[in-house]
């Protein structure tokens, strides 16, 4: 008799996800903060979500770490220790290797003119924390749904991408 695959979980749009799908199938995601609690929730419901997550906690951890690692996308935080996002973004823009990477400000600032400093600086979309895991999501889905409509999709091989 046949068996049947386990069921892991089931995705936004009902479908089920089996234990025996791989990690080369899920989008990566580099979730840059500081605050270790912060990154532990995000990054528990970000996995729960389907996406594979990579961790930095300061703007040069997380530029090292968008080289190594090639994420799909980045959710920084402005406000980190030894390089804030701003100059994390920068250079992750001027990186031949991380130009195409979108990056998402993820940050506390709430203040005016300050999403359109973060588009500036190299930031496609703004989300202000703390917001609901589910809205992060959503915006991170869109914002891959929309890179990948404007440039052709990068491979990974190794972990790395061609």
């Amino acid at each position: 008799m046949a068996t049947m695959p386990k069921i892991g979980r089931r995705d936004d749009a009902g479908f089920a996800e089996t234990e025996t799908m791989k990690a080369k199938d899920r989008s990566r995601v580099l979730l840059v903060d500081d605050y270790p609690d912060a990154r532990e929730m995000y990054t528990e419901y970000l996995e729960f979500s389907g996406f594979d997550v990579v961790e930095a906690a300061d703007g040069m951890e997380a530029v090292q770490r968008a080289v190594d690692e090639a994420p799909d996308i980045i959710l920084m935080d402005l406000s980190l220790p030894v390089m804030d996002g701003w100059e994390a973004t920068r250079r992750l823009k001027a990186d031949e290797r991380t130009a195409g990477i979108p990056v998402v400000a993820f940050t506390g600032h709430a203040l005016a003119g300050i999403s359109d400093d973060a588009r500036k600086a190299g930031c496609e979309a703004f989300v202000t924390k703390p917001c609901l895991p589910e809205d992060l999501v959503k915006e991170i889905r869109k914002v891959l749904d929309h890179s990948s409509n404007r440039a052709p999709k990068r491979r990974r091989r190794n972990g790395k991408f061609a």
